[in-house]
């Protein structure tokens, strides 16, 4: 389930981004602006740390850590 939300963001992020840029090169310098933005702030502080919670889901930190065992 979690997988599908990530490519579903993902893909909503380019579709974003991409729709951004092409109206801002065609009509509206500002909306394509806010488009954009809304895109990256969407990837940075929602899909990031969805996506990071979904691939340390279940792994043990202590062995990243560096202790006097490691």
């Amino acid at each position: 389930m979690t997988k599908w939300i990530i490519r579903i963001l993902f893909i909503a992020i380019i579709a974003g981004v991409s729709s951004g840029f092409y109206i801002k090169n065609t009509t509206d310098t500002a909306l394509g602006d806010k488009f954009i933005g809304v895109s990256i702030l969407t990837a940075a502080f929602v899909l990031m740390p969805i996506f990071i919670y979904y691939r340390w889901k279940g792994k043990d930190i202590r062995k990243y850590m560096l202790t006097k065992e490691n």
